[in-house]
Parts: C-alpha cells; sequence; structure tokens
C-alpha cells in the first residue's frame, strides 16, 4: 500500500518524457513529476519519496522533504486563511488544511500553530489539528519510570511544560524539573520520571544515578559545615533557589536531603536543616 502523508520505498518502474513512474511492492503505482528525477534514477532503481495529495486530490510522489508527516507535530506558520479554515507552509507546494472545527483559538496568517497531522476518515485528506489531546493519549502507556524517551515541547501551562512523548502520548515536565532551558517548538531526549497514580506520564531532562545523588548529598553536607551547620534552602524551597545554588532539580535536591537524613546526619523543618550535633 501507499501510505499518503509519509515516506515511502518506491522502485522506478518506467522513465517517461515528464516525469517517473513508482510502484510498491504490492503493484500501487504514483507519478513523481519530471523536476524531481534527475539523470542518475534509472528503471529499477529503489528511490525514498513522500507522496501526498495534489489539486485534484490525486496522490503525488516528490523528493522534497515536508517539515512534517502524518502522524507527527510541528509547529507550523498560517500562510492564508479562507471559509475552509486556516492553511499551514509545511514545505510542499501545497499548503496543509487546519480547519476551524480543529483549531483551539482563531488564526491569522503569520502565526505559528502546533498541530498534529492525520488523514481526515470522511474527505481522505491530509489535514491538521491543534488538539493533539484528540490524537495523543494522557494515560495508560506502556512507559515504564526511568525510560528514555523522544519528547517534543508544545505548550506551556502554570504547571510546566507539555510534551509529546515518541509521537505518541502526551506528558509533563514539572516546573520543579525544568532546571534547564526548555523552550517550546525543542526536540530532545528525555526520561519518563514517573506515572501518576492516575495514569498520567511525568517526564524529567535527566535521571540522577546513586553516584550523583551520593555526590549532592556529601556536598551539602560539606556546605552545611561552613554555613555553621545550618542552611534555609529545604525541600520546601523554589526550583528556582534551589537551581540558583546547586543546578539541580528541586526533586534531586530533595533526594540527596532524604539520604542526609536517613543516615542521621540532619534534621530537617518546614524552613531550615540543620546538622544533627
Amino acid at each position: 500500500m501507499l501510505k499518503i502523508g509519509q515516506t515511502n520505498r518506491l522502485t522506478i518502474q518506467d522513465k517517461l518524457t515528464n516525469g517517473a513512474q513508482l510502484v510498491s511492492e504490492q503493484g500501487k503505482t504514483v507519478f513523481l513529476p519530471a523536476k524531481f528525477v534527475t539523470d542518475a534514477m534509472q528503471q529499477g532503481d529503489a528511490i525514498s519519496v513522500f507522496i501526498y495529495l495534489d489539486t485534484d486530490d490525486q496522490p503525488i510522489a516528490t523528493t522534497e522533504k515536508p517539515l512534517v508527516q502524518v502522524g507527527d507535530c510541528a509547529f507550523l506558520t498560517v500562510v492564508d486563511v479562507n471559509k475552509m479554515g486556516a492553511f499551514l507552509d509545511w514545505g510542499l507546494p501545497k499548503d496543509l488544511l487546519l480547519p476551524f472545527g480543529e483549531q483551539k483559538r482563531r488564526l491569522q496568517p503569520g502565526h505559528k500553530q502546533c498541530v498534529y497531522v492525520y488523514i481526515d476518515k470522511a474527505s481522505k485528506r491530509i489535514t491538521a489539528s491543534s488538539r493533539l489531546n484528540k490524537f495523543l493519549p494522557e494515560i495508560n502507556s506502556p512507559f515504564k519510570g526511568g525510560e528514555q524517551v523522544e519528547l517534543f515541547f508544545w505548550g506551556k501551562s502554570d504547571l510546566g511544560f507539555k510534551a509529546v512523548i515518541n509521537n505518541q502520548y502526551l506528558g509533563l515536565l514539572h516546573q520543579e524539573d525544568a532546571y534547564e532551558t526548555v523552550r517550546v517548538g525543542e526536540r530532545r531526549k528525555g526520561f519518563v520520571k514517573s506515572i501518576s497514580p492516575e495514569g498520567k506520564i511525568n517526564l524529567a531532562l535527566h535521571l540522577p544515578n546513586k553516584e550523583q545523588l551520593g555526590d549532592l548529598a556529601e556536598q551539602v553536607y560539606a556546605d552545611l559545615k561552613t554555613q555553621g551547620g545550618k542552611s534555609t534552602l529545604t525541600d520546601k524551597s523554589s526550583p528556582e533557589a534551589i537551581k540558583a545554588k546547586w543546578h539541580v532539580s528541586k526533586g534531586s535536591y530533595k533526594k540527596a536531603l532524604g539520604k542526609l537524613y536517613k543516615q542521621r546526619k540532619i534534621v530537617i523543618t518546614d524552613d531550615m536543616i540543620k546538622l544533627v550535633e
């Protein structure tokens, strides 16, 4: 089958004066216009092409690479708005439709919007939606704590940064764990920190190992000794204050304090940590 809206590996069945006829392993054919056919391409060669629908809604191939494919998310720029919806620049001659019904806010040319790209069941057309939670679930994922994942940060809330995980699920990097600069639109590796009782996915940029936590605990202990055995930087302090001093997340700092507490080296109150005398 030809995968509309995705990159396909097809064979050149025949070179024509106006392009080339490509064929899949299942015998499905699609046309590649002449401007994408090079002299090096020969009959029988396997090539990678992206397949989308032309102005007549017929499948057509291109060697150009779009900014996003079906099943993926991306930030795209609005180039036009008409009675059908907003049209987005996704790197191909025919712009991508974001229908009004799939918009969370009304858009104007020049606006940038994060969208998920899918095949509309009714029209069979490649379509965009800004309603990511309509296509990507937040709960009942197969992930486990500590698992490394690919993250795409698509939004921000009072709690932290919203992320798409492996193009499949939605998760959240809590503000207290965003101790490095995070930008909406950024793609980077991260980790599943934990799964909440409701099944939601909590994320982390790094997972400290036991050696790192032990080293941090030792640093905190040494620092307390130089400050007369007391510090107002507790497990209730803000993530920003902890990051400014120790360059770690609040979660890592709390674990280091927990380690010292279990070793009976410190006592912890609401507004202070103190060395055990």
